[in-house]
């Protein structure tokens, strides 16, 4: 029992040191230079940009979708609480 533990611990443990290190001398030729090719401030800002704009508009979005279930909701339990009361 106590060798399958520490097979298990160790297992992932070799990989994460392990893996990286091939990551890592991959291709040395690139210059560090990513997919997207050259990195400059402007990308960099304006990927930026875009991330803020993103969540700025999903959390927008998404407020404003409660907002029309919980006047639904709402107007549901009014509705029923005026027929419970015979209206």
């Amino acid at each position: 029992m106590r060798r399958r533990t520490a097979l298990i611990l160790a297992a992932p443990v070799a990989i994460a040191l392990l893996v990286p290190a091939a990551a890592f001398a991959k291709d040395a030729s690139d210059s560090g230079e990513g997919l997207a090719g050259e990195t400059t401030d402007k990308f960099v800002t304006l990927f930026s940009l875009g991330v803020v704009v993103f969540f700025f508009l999903v959390i927008a979005s998404f407020s404003a979708i409660q907002s029309r279930l919980e006047k639904r909701k709402q107007q549901k339990k009014a509705a029923q609480s005026l027929q419970e009361l015979g209206w």
